[in-house]
């Protein structure tokens, strides 16, 4: 084992899933208390039992001894203590999961894990299924009732886009955590990598240094996020391992990088839905800090999307949503938002559209602000090459103002 690798203490839970929790709390207290009682309820426990000993084999410890001091080992080095059980069920895909009782350990495996898998892979698997036992056991339950409330909700009718990004983003970060499982079960990263990669291609001998530096290599290639559906891609699971590993500072801004991205309009989880509302609250304060343009008609039309609006909102600067911020589609919707206070007011209408263009400038969507003034505001090219005039003009006093600063 490698005596400089993080050990079991540094099995936290991600930020997201505290996030997640956080917002179920608030927001779904009735619902957060029946899947509360829902996720220990002892007919829960008998039903999965019960299904378990139906659909799998039984790995028993007498005709597997090699397998279960794996296991043992495992539990030892991740601290887990409770009764364990082994099952293999049907199908040749490798894969194993962990069906969660509270207080006893169920790993089901399936494909020839057992005939692939060198000692230490085999302690990456146990790792890692042993990593979903403890993040579902710590606090309360806590996040796995988050994560009940989230199967559910995909489950029922009607069930909203921004339940089913939130349940995969907290499936991708899920996976993430119980990657590292694996690395301490094992000790090491190559173990845990080598796994990963065995089971997405079925290999039988995998160089899991190589592979790292393929990661590195399809990561300068694919800047973007995630688009996994319950767990990261191969390649971001094996490079966010090896960061976590190394004890890289960037981790948790690399995290957000890479399985969420830039807020975006249709991609929005339950999270996102708050941090967007708060970002138009700042920016809208932004629009109208140090002007006179907060006339009864535009705070009127402030109200109808936040009635409780104070004069002293936190305002946020544009120049602050760059690239890695927002996309495109929340610049469009921002561009809206201020087209429509420019145009609520006819007597201050052409100093809020100054206004406007000044905010795009920073929010880098003039271009598509002019869309805007062409389809809302009647805008031909006449009236668009004078107003972009007054834009540059307003642009050169203001470098003006700052060179005399």
């Amino acid at each position: 084992m490698d005596s400089q690798a993080p050990d079991r203490g540094a099995l936290l839970p991600l930020a997201y899933h505290a996030t997640v929790v956080d917002y179920l709390r608030r927001h779904e207290p009735e619902v957060w208390r029946w899947a509360s009682a829902r996720a220990t309820g002892a007919d829960h426990r008998d039903a999965l039992r019960s299904m378990l000993l139906r659909d799998t084999y039984r790995i028993e410890a007498d005709a597997h001894a090699d397998v279960h001091a794996a296991l043992a080992q495992a539990m030892s080095r991740l601290g887990v203590e409770a009764r364990a059980t082994l099952y293999q069920s049907p199908g040749q895909d490798m894969n194993a999961s962990l069906v969660y009782v509270p207080g006893e350990v169920h790993i089901v495996l399936q494909g020839p894990l057992l005939e692939r898998l060198a000692p230490p892979e085999l302690l990456a698997v146990f790792g890692h299924e042993l990593a979903h036992y403890l993040l579902w056991s710590r606090d309360d339950n806590q996040f796995l009732v988050a994560d009940r409330i989230l199967n559910d909700a995909l489950a029922a009718p009607g069930a909203s886009a921004s339940h089913r990004e939130t349940w995969r983003r907290y499936a991708l970060h899920t996976e993430l955590f119980a990657d590292r499982g694996g690395a301490v079960a094992a000790g090491a990263v190559a173990p845990a990598v080598s796994t990963l990669v065995k089971v997405q291609t079925g290999m039988g001998s995998v160089d899991a240094a190589a592979y790292l530096r393929q990661a590195v290599e399809i990561e300068s290639s694919e800047p973007g996020a995630s688009a996994a559906h319950s767990h990261p891609e191969t390649f971001i699971r094996a490079r966010a391992l090896a960061l976590w590993w190394e004890g890289a500072a960037d981790l948790d801004p690399w995290i957000e990088s890479r399985l969420h991205g830039p807020l975006a309009l249709e991609k929005l989880d339950l999270p996102g839905q708050v941090r967007l509302q708060a970002l138009t609250r700042g920016f809208l304060a932004h629009f109208l800090a140090g002007t006179p343009l907060a006339s009864e008609a535009v705070l009127a039309q402030v109200r109808m999307m936040f009635p409780d609006w104070r004069d002293d909102e936190p305002a946020i600067d544009p120049e602050k949503l760059g690239q890695g911020v927002i996309d495109d589609s929340v610049r469009g919707y921002l561009n809206a938002l201020m087209m429509d206070l420019a145009l609520a007011d006819p007597d201050q209408q052409d100093a809020a559209l100054l206004r406007a263009g000044q905010m795009a400038q920073g929010l880098g969507s003039v271009e598509a602000l002019q869309g805007n003034l062409r389809r809302d505001a009647g805008f031909g090219k006449r009236e668009l090459d004078r107003y972009q005039r007054q834009l540059d003009r307003q642009s050169d006093h203001q470098r003006a103002r700052e060179g005399r600063a």
